[in-house]
């Protein structure tokens, strides 16, 4: 400690504090014993005193001002869901609207979903999507090779566009989960990116119960997020799994009173929100680009594309090309 000033010892106290904040779990965890279950106050940042904390301040936990988009961008109204934006906040919530049919979802229903992702995607103003099903609508089902119809009469099996589009939007989705989420509904949640679960929350697969089965991401992102063997459990033998049961098998990430279900839903959104929406997408390309193969790697190459276009060094080389003459890469460093 020779040599060392007072601002010196200051300063290591005060980096050392700041490692220990973030070792030390925080201390407003809330367990109950009596179902196992962690409120989600616990599981947001804003437990930690340190300087970004301290700087932003609190998450507001207050339901915002929701504003109907009622037609889609062909003009059309939306009949199966119900797609609404928060006034003067970068969040949209798509709310499957079937509740006569338990809110299972119909190829026409897949259409309205995939016209809502798609809005939310090209509307620079949102940052994140919150959707919420409790399968496919077995009543839809006909014969043959037309299983499936939509409002065209074209037989189709939509669903896995839609898993697809969610999987490349390049904003974070956060499936809110309330009731049953069974078959494709339990697919829908997986391939977002979060998924919060009130506590009255069912969880489960339907599909071998029913003569039918998930043949996109279902199998695969259940068997990444909850191991192979439990995957085989769940698809083989069709049981349900409540809430608590979900969360411990790391199928959902926190599960909170169903009257804090949007609420809490918010905050999260609210907190991504906080952060870098370019660095978020990147992360999310990232983490899905193992299992998506070449289609995984052309997201990551996509983004850094869209970075690289923004840079100097880029915009020297189409200036060049456009005045006819040589670049000049001399100021750009050429880094290791």
């Amino acid at each position: 400690m020779a040599g060392m000033t007072g601002k010196d010892v200051e300063t290591i106290n005060r980096r050392m504090g700041f490692i220990a904040r973030h070792l030390t779990p925080p201390q407003n965890l809330e367990t109950n014993n009596s179902n196992n279950r962690i409120s989600g106050s616990g599981c947001s940042s804003g437990g930690f005193n340190d300087t970004y904390n301290r700087v932003h301040g609190e998450v507001p936990t207050n339901i915002p001002e929701w504003k109907t988009a009622s037609l889609d961008d062909s003009g059309k109204e939306f009949t199966g869901i119900i797609y609404e934006k928060a006034v003067g906040e970068g969040i949209a919530k798509i709310t499957i609207n079937r509740p006569n049919r338990k809110n299972a979802i119909q190829p026409h229903t897949v259409t309205e979903l995939m016209r809502a992702f798609k809005d939310a995607r090209d509307d620079s103003s949102i940052a994140g999507t919150k959707a919420f099903c409790s399968g496919g609508d077995q009543a839809q089902r006909g014969k043959g090779k037309e299983d499936y119809v939509d409002y065209h009469y074209f037989g189709r099996a939509n669903f896995i566009d839609l898993q697809m589009q969610i999987r490349r939007l390049p904003k974070p989705v956060i499936a809110m989960v309330a009731g049953y989420a069974l078959g494709a509904g339990q697919v829908l949640h997986m391939v977002c990116d979060l998924t919060i679960a009130a506590d009255n929350a069912i969880f489960g697969e339907i599909g071998v119960k029913v003569g039918s089965f998930d043949a996109g991401y279902g199998p695969s992102v259940m068997a990444r997020l909850v191991g192979p063997k439990r995957a085989r459990e769940m698809m083989f033998m069709s049981r349900f799994y409540n809430a608590s049961e979900a969360k411990e098998m790391g199928l959902i990430n926190t599960i909170v009173p169903l009257e804090k279900l949007e609420e809490e839903t918010i905050k999260w959104c609210r907190e991504i929100l906080r952060n870098s929406p370019m660095a978020i997408r990147v992360c999310k390309s990232v983490i899905n680009a193992t299992d998506d193969g070449y289609a995984g790697l052309q997201q990551i190459g996509g983004d850094l594309t869209l970075l690289f276009y923004g840079t100097e060094e880029s915009a020297e080389a189409k200036n060049a090309y456009l005045e006819r003459r040589k670049p000049d890469y001399s100021k750009f460093p050429k880094l290791p």
